[in-house]
């Protein structure tokens, strides 16, 4: 099969990727193989390559935002049959008895496996997946869809943490998959959206799909925030979020990497029961949530298309700001 792999950790470049032709892998215990119709580009992709997260090395096939169908099926696999369209995302496994995991928090398991990272990912035409930890789908074109699995999944996880109601007014800072999803969440749900974004197509986009307030990089919104969300991987923005927030309001951070975030003073950036947190990884409840509520509001993706020999070409798009909405890999 062909699978674009990683040759070396740095700055995303024109040889980051390489692609080679290697062996189909086989499904083990538990696990099904995955035929890749189509592998969204997130920015943990560029994460990956570029050596911000740990433990990388060169081999390693990134790609999490997996869509596609049954091509094999392990032993002790239930509830699957060849040809069925799943998906898979960026938890691919967690070890379901440590202390989160038994208590419904799988996403803050002690020993977890991540797709793309500590398991071969969907940039190639197979990939194997856990059987108890990928999606039945019923999707039209998958790579539409595929960003759905984990910029959606995230989004998703962040905008039901902040727990905002019809008439509230939430923030998102940097407008990118992720982002542009959860935009049409909060429209769907009744809230007024305000984006703050640095790319002129970005602040293109969130007009276009109907923000209420648009503005660049060190603008305010034009009213206080009940909640909101920080996708750029910028920390020195902290503070100045904070100041948006109104009495009572949470800025969440749903990056996987994030710069350092300066000091703040307490009375002006935390005081009134303003507070500040993260989301970290994704449970499959999440996974299921956010795929109910696309059907329900038809929340779709924006996505421009690459073929899978151009995934470094996508990775260096998306770190210079070239994409709007997505970026996804057609395999197969």
């Amino acid at each position: 099969m062909k699978a674009m792999i990683l040759s070396k950790r740095g700055p995303v470049g024109p040889d980051s990727l390489i692609l080679k032709e290697i062996p189909v892998p086989s499904p083990g215990k538990g696990e099904v193989l995955i035929r890749v119709r189509s592998c969204g580009v997130c920015r943990t992709d560029l994460h990956v390559v570029e050596g911000d997260l740990p433990g990388v090395s060169p081999g390693t096939i990134p790609g999490h935002e997996i869509v596609g169908e049954i091509a094999g099926i392990g032993e002790e696999v239930t509830g699957w049959n060849l040809g069925d369209p799943v998906g898979m995302a960026w938890l691919y496994r967690s070890c379901g008895s440590c202390r989160f995991c038994l208590s419904g928090k799988e996403n803050l398991c002690l020993s977890p496996l991540f797709t793309g990272y500590d398991r071969p990912g969907g940039f190639a035409e197979y990939v194997v997946g856990d059987g108890r930890f990928v999606y039945h789908l019923n999707i039209g074109d998958p790579s539409v869809f595929a960003p759905l699995l984990c910029a959606g999944i995230i989004g998703y996880r962040a905008f039901k943490r902040l727990g905002l109601f019809r008439g509230q007014h939430l923030g998102l800072y940097g407008f990118g998959a992720s982002a542009h999803l959860v935009l049409q969440m909060a429209k769907s749900s009744g809230m007024s959206v305000s984006v703050i974004s640095r790319g002129d197509a970005h602040q293109s986009l969130a007009r276009e799909m109907g923000a209420d307030f648009v503005g660049a990089s060190g603008t305010h919104p034009p009213e206080l925030l009940d909640g909101a969300i920080l996708f750029a991987p910028a920390g020195e923005i902290v503070p100045d979020i904070m100041l948006d927030l109104d009495r009572g309001g949470r800025l969440l951070i749903a990056g996987i990497h994030l710069s350092d975030i300066p000091s703040l003073v307490y009375h002006d950036q935390l005081f009134l029961e303003k507070s500040l947190g993260s989301v970290t990884a994704n449970t499959r409840e999440d996974g299921l949530g956010l795929l109910k509520m696309a059907r329900a509001f038809d929340i779709t993706p924006r996505v421009r298309i690459y073929p899978l020999e151009d995934a470094t070409s996508a990775l260096m798009d998306l770190k210079n700001d070239q994409i709007r909405g997505a970026c996804v890999l057609k395999v197969s």
